[in-house]
């Protein structure tokens, strides 16, 4: 049998990709993690969808969004959170990481959000856990970044209105990013206008895949009118690898500035996952400037965590 990420009764039991859901349930998301946000100052949203719930964050590599953002939405849940510092843990000793997900179900976590650089890690673990526990994606290598691509969606609709008729540009590197896949994955399914992709040619995607998406040559065509432009993470070992130019090459032919940011609209939103690499893919000028919604990403990282949390567990309460 082919996995799936729903339980027998149709309600999503894990969160892996955003590749097959539907725009219904992303809607039911997005619709969700909006009333969970509160005006800036105010007390944050706090319920206990999750009271007698444990949730283990497990993350092999390093995060600060994602990682903290996870642990306040279970807590504001009333979950019970532990967070287990994998190169701290037994699978430095040798541990598979299966044995590790063994040895925390026993101990009574119900719902693992996990992070890992292998591809197809979260998958094998959803399809040897206890029928009640529940696997979230918090980055699985390239291949995607669930939640990454709800807040990403959840920014656009809160700026745009909508999806139909808009253009989002996303520029870096798109071969290896997890975020570009998921985001695509989800402005696709909820009806995006144009999407369009431009980075240098050794860092652009594989032939067929993003098979939806216009590929530009140039920043500048990629920046033309467009309404939201998101920029990514250019990773030093993509330099050191020779496969882009250096620094201050790279910013000179891919980097957002002010100046260019004029090609766009003039209302154009300006996104970044983060961590950023200022004066290399993004001008401070422009990543604090009056159009970014970087600080609003991380805000909406919460509240759309909380949600999916929340819808989880409703899940889990009614097939327990």
């Amino acid at each position: 049998m082919s996995f799936t990420q729903f339980n027998p009764q149709g309600h999503l039991r894990h969160l892996i990709t955003l590749e097959g859901l539907g725009a219904p349930l992303l809607t039911t998301l997005l619709d969700r993690a909006d009333a969970l946000l509160r005006p800036r100052g105010a007390a944050p949203a706090r319920n206990q969808a999750l009271a007698g719930v444990t949730v283990g964050n497990l993350f092999t590599e390093p995060s600060t969004r994602t990682r903290a953002s996870f642990e306040l939405a279970g807590k504001r849940l009333g979950a019970d959170v532990v967070n287990l510092e994998i190169q701290l843990s037994s699978r430095v000793k040798g541990e598979t990481m299966l044995d590790t997900i063994y040895t925390l179900q026993a101990m009574g976590v119900d719902l693992f959000v996990i992070r890992d650089a292998e591809a197809g890690v979260h998958e094998y673990v959803a399809g040897h856990v206890q029928d009640h526990v529940s696997i979230l994606s918090a980055g699985e290598s390239h291949l995607s970044h669930p939640t990454q691509g709800l807040l990403d969606a959840l920014t656009l609709r809160q700026h745009c209105g909508g999806f139909a008729g808009r253009t989002v540009t996303i520029v870096g590197d798109l071969r290896h990013s997890r975020v570009a896949r998921s985001a695509y994955h989800a402005l696709t399914t909820l009806g995006i206008g144009e999407l369009r992709l431009c980075g240098p040619a050794p860092l652009m995607p594989p032939a067929g895949e993003f098979h939806r998406a216009r590929r530009c040559t140039t920043l500048n065509e990629g920046l033309e009118g467009t309404d939201v432009v998101m920029m990514l993470r250019i990773q030093k070992e993509r330099m050191a690898d020779a496969l882009i130019p250096e620094r201050a090459d790279y910013h000179a032919q891919w980097g957002l500035t002010p100046e260019r940011l004029t090609l766009a609209r003039p209302d154009c939103l300006v996104m970044h996952p983060g961590p950023m690499n200022r004066s290399v893919e993004i001008d401070s000028t422009v990543a604090d400037g009056p159009q970014s919604a970087i600080q609003r990403q991380v805000t909406n990282g919460v509240a759309v965590r909380m949600a999916v949390l929340e819808h989880i567990a409703a899940g889990r309460l009614r097939h327990v």
